[in-house]
């Protein structure tokens, strides 16, 4: 398959139609997987003599973005996750969302909702905050789409700002058409009260992106308690891509 229409694919049309079908698939993901987490995990923790933690997320987004490109043919999107976290810093994070048709098979139907899997840890090392996980991008229903991606993160604090330099790397599999896939991305934060801002820009090279891509975004958020409202815009160099203004709001428990 090249790689264009994969890209077209990840655009094509979301059907509001269906949004009753996507959140009961979304929920359903989240319940199995979080019901498999809190079961798992306690035990691991008894093992290890260490406490767990556990955090669930439910959200909107009015438009789902993923490295400057939308997922959701620049519609709503319904969104959420839980993630698991030991002391000692190993965690495990699942995530949903719903998504334009993609990876549609020989009976044209493809995934609407998009899961995520991840295994990782995060710690300090020298001063500095390092996240290194793998990440496995699962779409239920769509046809040879699904693919894990390696992605690490460094970054660091001084006063209100925060500086993060990140990288993911995804190896040749079926899903990337044999090949690999690179993408690269820089983000300086102010996290002073009442508002964060942040300012961010990644590169991307490889299946996803055969020419090389770059995005940008620049956004504005609060949290309130267990809330979080935000607004960004978002873009890339990807033709036949057009910018947007995301709307985000995310309740965490």
């Amino acid at each position: 398959m090249r790689w264009d229409v994969a890209v077209a694919l990840r655009q094509s049309i979301f059907s509001s139609a269906c949004a009753s079908s996507h959140l009961m698939k979304v929920l359903a993901s989240l319940a199995a997987l979080l019901g498999c987490a809190c079961i798992a995990a306690p035990a691991f923790a008894a093992d290890e003599g260490q406490p767990s933690t556990f955090e669930v997320e439910l959200g909107a987004v009015s438009d789902y973005r993923f490295r400057g490109l939308s997922l959701s043919d620049e519609q709503p999107a319904l969104q959420g996750g839980v993630t698991a976290s030991l002391a000692n810093g190993a965690y495990g994070y699942a995530w949903a969302s719903t998504i334009a048709e993609y990876g549609a098979g020989a009976d044209g139907k493809g995934a609407t909702v998009e899961v995520d899997l991840v295994l990782g840890w995060a710690g300090s090392v020298a001063g500095f905050d390092v996240d290194a996980s793998a990440q496995l991008y699962i779409y239920p229903a769509g046809r040879d789409v699904n693919y894990v991606e390696l992605p690490i993160s460094l970054s660091r604090a001084t006063g209100a700002w925060r500086w993060t330099l990140g990288g993911a790397y995804a190896p040749a599999q079926e899903a990337l058409g044999n090949q690999d896939n690179r993408y690269g991305w820089v983000a300086i934060a102010w996290q002073g009260a009442p508002v964060q801002v942040e300012l961010r820009t990644g590169y991307e090279d490889g299946a996803y992106a055969p020419g090389g891509k770059w995005d940008w975004s620049a956004g504005v958020s609060r949290t309130l308690g267990s809330l979080a409202a935000g607004v960004a815009y978002v873009d890339s160099d990807e033709r036949g891509s057009s910018a947007g203004i995301v709307a985000s709001l995310k309740a965490t428990f």
